[in-house]
C-alpha cells in the first residue's frame, strides 16, 4: 500500500501593516481569495488575507521553512486581532517617543502585532543605515515582548499605502509585484516616453515599475519600426519621421509642404535623407 502524499497550495497573504508573506497551505483546506487564515511562523503565530494564489514558492534564506496555514480564520481569532490594533497603536506612540528621545534619524510607518502577541514588528524608513539597537531595548523593556524592527524602501512603503497610478490601475507594487528589480532611464527611451520626471516617475519618486516588466514587450514591438529622425516617402510625399507609436505601429511624419500626417508603418518606406545643396562648392563655382 502506498503512502498518500499530502498536497499543498501556495499563497500570498498580507498582513494588517500590509506587509506579504508566502505561505503553504494544505490543499485540503480550500482557500479562496480574501480568506482570513491563521498562520504559523518561527515560534509565533500570525493572521493575514489572501491576496493570490502562485504556483512556486521563493526560496528562503539559510533554508527556512515556509510558514505553514494551520486554519481559516475563527471568529476568535478575529476578535484577537481586533483587540491587537490599539495595543499596534499604543505601541507606536511609544516608539515615536523613544526615536525622539535617542535623536534617531528614522520615519516610523506602522507597527503591527502577532495574533498571539508574541512579537511586535515595526517598519520603518530611512535615507542610510540607522543603529536602532537601543531603540530595540528599549522598546523590548517597555512593551515587555519581542521587538523587530523592519527598515523598508520607498518602493515598499508605497506599496504599504497604495495607490491609483496615471494609468487609472491600482498601484502595480500594491497589487502583484513582490520585488522590485533594478530600472533605468534607458529603458524609458526605447518606449519613446517622455524623460520629463512627471512622466517616467510612479507615487514613489522613483522609476515607475512597469518601465521594467513592459520593457521585453517593447523591444518586441520595436522590431521593424523606423525610428525618429528617419527620411520616409509616404503617400503623400516626403517626409521625416518625428513621432511614433509603438502600439498601434503608426507613426507622425512632417512633410516636405510643412504639414504632419500619421501612416501605418506599411505604408512608408525609409529612404535616405536628401542631399543638402552646397553652393559654396568650389567644384559648383565657375
Amino acid at each position: 500500500m502506498t503512502e498518500r502524499v499530502a498536497m499543498e497550495e501556495y499563497y500570498i497573504v498580507k498582513l494588517e501593516n500590509g506587509s506579504t508573506v508566502e505561505v503553504r497551505s494544505p490543499a485540503e483546506l480550500g482557500l479562496k481569495l480574501h480568506d482570513r487564515c491563521v498562520f504559523k511562523r518561527d515560534y509565533y503565530t500570525d493572521m493575514g488575507c489572501v491576496v493570490r494564489k502562485i504556483d512556486t514558492l521563493t526560496p528562503l534564506p539559510n533554508n527556512a521553512e515556509t510558514p505553514l496555514v494551520q486554519r481559516i480564520a475563527a471568529a476568535e481569532d478575529l476578535a484577537e486581532a481586533e483587540a491587537n490594533i490599539p495595543r499596534a497603536q499604543n505601541a507606536m506612540i511609544t516608539a515615536r517617543c523613544l526615536v525622539e528621545q535617542l535623536k534617531l534619524e528614522m520615519k516610523l510607518l506602522n507597527a503591527h502585532y502577532t495574533l498571539d502577541g508574541k512579537l511586535v514588528v515595526i517598519q520603518f524608513s530611512a535615507d542610510g543605515r540607522v543603529d536602532f539597537r537601543e531603540l530595540v531595548k528599549e522598546l523590548s523593556h517597555a512593551l515587555c515582548t519581542r521587538i523587530e524592527l523592519r527598515q523598508i524602501g520607498v518602493r515598499d512603503e508605497t506599496a504599504i499605502y497604495g495607490g491609483i497610478g496615471v494609468c487609472g490601475q491600482p498601484l502595480c507594487c500594491a497589487r502583484f509585484l513582490k520585488e522590485f528589480n533594478s530600472i533605468n532611464v534607458k529603458m524609458a527611451k526605447e518606449q519613446d516616453l517622455s524623460l520629463t520626471p512627471g512622466t517616467i516617475s510612479g507615487a514613489c519618486g522613483r522609476l515607475k515599475c512597469c518601465l521594467k516588466f513592459e520593457y521585453e514587450g517593447y523591444l518586441e514591438l520595436e522590431k521593424g519600426m523606423p525610428r525618429k529622425g528617419e527620411w520616409c516617402d509616404t503617400p503623400q510625399g516626403k517626409g521625416r519621421i518625428s513621432d511614433r507609436n509603438l502600439l498601434v505601429r503608426k507613426v507622425t511624419v512632417q512633410l516636405e509642404n510643412g504639414s504632419a500626417a500619421t501612416f501605418k508603418c506599411d505604408e512608408i518606406t525609409v529612404v535616405r535623407p536628401p542631399k543638402k545643396n552646397n553652393n559654396n562648392n568650389p567644384k559648383n563655382s565657375k
